[in-house]
């Protein structure tokens, strides 16, 4: 087994003002997210040790879930999104080598939301904006979210849609399935293919979205959805079908799912130039996601491929950099 020098794209962190409440993650075992927590705001040798042992030279770091989606002051929202960004930018300056930043945003004030993505890309360096579900209800097809989307062009950093608290439940949910275990994986994924079939990669050509999860289960679902779409009243013009326009506009990751069938079946689906790695640190093992990587069954170049190639050329980290 030949180990792979990794950058790695859903690794969170959070500001001690965000750090999720036991309320707000029910889902999780107690006794578990008693041990995740402490991780989240340490930026320094346990997270390089960390990132070491799974061959990672570099971590895009990212404020966790719920994050700011969840915060109910629009102006609290503006004000904790840049001190997260801010604290952000302080951890990449003492790790210039290891750490990059997704941009986090309050999607409630929108201009506030483009500007500190402008000053967050130009200013500080950030590679794209990361995105904790919807925003009280609003889903980022919205039509007052319309400007967003032109900064993400204007500026050609991708945005990085990860599961949030949903606002409704539907009514089929248990318990057993909620949060990560199911309940936000199907919530964003439905959020996905709202900016399929709502029209905003249409609007938006030169739009990237990057889905975590194994792209929330999606690329084993792409051939009936193209054949029910084509059957329902409701269907709006799209320029194509909805599974042609996923592979334009979307980007996975291996975050969280480290199966050699699921890795396999995203390749052939969407192609290895669609697909890098990830782990979801502090939430899943890290290092067991780099050793599964390291061996998994696929050519030298494929792997190289998801592990570090294709991260450099859509978050535009170059050579010198790394």
């Amino acid at each position: 087994m030949t180990a792979q020098t990794k950058i790695a794209l859903e690794e969170h962190f959070s500001i001690q003002e965000l750090l999720p409440t036991p309320a707000e993650l029910e889902f999780f075992d107690p006794q578990v997210l008693n041990r995740i927590e402490p991780l989240l705001p340490e930026l320094a040798d346990q997270r390089l040790t960390a990132m070491d042992r799974a061959g990672i030279e570099i971590a895009v770091l990212s404020q966790t879930a719920p994050g700011i989606q969840t915060v109910a002051s629009s102006s609290e929202a503006s004000v904790l999104a840049r001190r997260a960004n801010d604290a952000l930018q302080a951890a990449i300056q003492q790790q210039p080598r290891r750490f990059r930043g997704f941009a986090a945003l309050n999607l409630q004030d929108v201009e506030t939301a483009c500007a500190e993505l402008k000053r967050c890309v130009t200013e500080l360096g950030f590679v794209g904006a990361l995105i904790n579900g919807s925003s009280h209800g609003d889903y980022l097809d919205h039509p007052r979210l319309e400007p967003l989307w032109s900064t993400l062009e204007e500026l050609a950093v991708p945005l990085y849609l990860h599961p949030g608290l949903p606002t409704n439940q539907p009514a089929s949910m248990v318990r057993e399935l909620d949060g990560a275990t199911w309940g936000w994986s199907f919530d964003t994924a439905t959020h996905a293919l709202r900016l399929i079939v709502k029209g905003v990669c249409d609007k938006h050509p030169k739009a990237r979205v990057i889905l975590g999860h194994m792209g929330e289960n999606l690329p084993f679902y792409l051939w009936r959805l193209d054949s029910r779409y084509a059957t329902t009243r409701y269907r709006q013009a799209i320029s194509s079908s909805p599974s042609e326009i996923f592979r334009r506009h979307f980007f996975i990751t291996t975050s969280g799912v480290c199966d050699d069938a699921a890795l396999q079946c995203s390749i052939d689906t969407l192609g290895a130039d669609r697909i890098m790695f990830s782990t979801d640190y502090p939430y899943e093992d890290i290092a067991l996601a780099g050793r599964w990587i390291d061996q998994a069954p696929i050519d030298p170049l494929t792997k190289t491929m998801i592990c570090r190639t294709t991260a450099q050329t859509l978050l535009r980290i170059t050579p010198d950099q790394d």
